[in-house]
């Protein structure tokens, strides 16, 4: 393949971000090396490949702790992981001792450890190993499949998700979408009603942020380390909904910003990280009373009492 001679124009962060508008599934992959240690690690870059033979692939940075066991192993499985379980999500994501300690696991072909509870499960023969620039792709023949169903946990724009059926997406969506018409369901479905309200709310906010020049994991960064100053990576993941990789990622950039001052593993804003908060504050004051201008005092305060106590219980 010929290279272009042409050079990027635009950073990493820049890229990053881009990709972020799509949106993928969590995986954590696992192999034993032949030592017996166990490796896991969280990965968003897992995609089918072929059908016949049945391949999949997925990428890791080559400098990682844990490339070398996947590099020669036989063996190795795929957990797609469940949208109940950004924990298990998190915890593969740091740089643990042992990873496996207190997590319900058992051995696969190869010894590939494989958790219960996923949304599915691939485990595959070590079938090729590609360039990939500071990645490695690497390929697996699926020897063994579990398809349980669950929903999905899905990435993107740096945050966790979940998948619902669109409504346009076809014959099973629009069946599904009449029988909630024809049984008066969906104006009474409370939690759906939320997350719809929620997507609606950050959907016409995440633009505005953009004149800031941050993303919307990096704004939740500087707003919670404004509350809660000296905080490390580990503390921020559950203020922020957004992977321990990404929160990591938003502290990095910030800092080289001059935004955030490290002091060990805990951080702190500095004067540029305060006034640059002060600013995503009085955006977000602004996005809320616009949204919120037709509701009166009384009916705001009764939605500030609902939204305390389902927080509180």
């Amino acid at each position: 393949m010929t290279q272009s001679a042409a050079e990027p124009t635009f950073t990493p962060h820049e890229f990053r971000r881009a990709l972020g508008n799509f949106a993928t599934g969590v995986t954590i992959i696992t192999a034993v090396g032949s030592d017996g240690e166990k490796v896991g690690v969280t990965a968003s870059s897992f995609n089918s490949l072929s059908m016949d033979p049945p391949l999949i692939l997925w990428s890791s940075i080559k400098d990682s702790l844990s490339c070398a066991i996947f590099e020669s192993t036989s063996h190795f499985a795929v957990n797609v992981l469940a949208s109940d379980q950004m924990d298990m999500s998190n915890h593969f994501a740091r740089q643990n001792e042992d990873k496996f300690a207190g997590v319900d696991w058992e051995p696969g072909l190869g010894g590939a450890p494989i958790f219960p509870n996923c949304a599915g499960r691939f485990q595959c023969e070590t079938y090729d190993k590609l360039d990939g620039g500071d990645h490695w792709i690497f390929v697996g023949k699926v020897i063994a499949f579990d398809d349980f169903g669950r929903p999905p946990l899905c990435f993107h724009q740096g945050s966790y998700s979940m998948v619902f059926s669109h409504p346009g997406g076809g014959s099973k969506a629009e069946d599904i979408a009449s029988k909630i018409k024809s049984d008066g369901q969906m104006d009474d479905h409370l939690f759906f009603m939320m997350l719809q309200a929620v997507r609606a709310y950050q959907g016409s906010y995440s633009p505005k942020l953009k004149s800031l020049d941050l993303s919307l994991i990096e704004s939740r960064t500087l707003i919670v380390l404004n509350d809660m100053p000296g905080s490390d990576a580990d503390a921020l993941v559950g203020h922020i909904n957004a992977p321990v990789s990404e929160v990591r990622e938003a502290i990095l950039n910030l800092t080289e910003r001059g935004m955030i001052a490290a002091d060990g593993d805990a951080f702190s804003l500095t004067e540029a990280g305060s006034t640059k908060t002060k600013e995503v504050w009085n955006l977000a004051k602004t996005h809320e009373k616009e949204v919120f201008e037709s509701f009166d005092a009384a009916q705001m305060k009764t939605f500030t009492d609902v939204l305390r106590k389902i927080i509180g219980t």
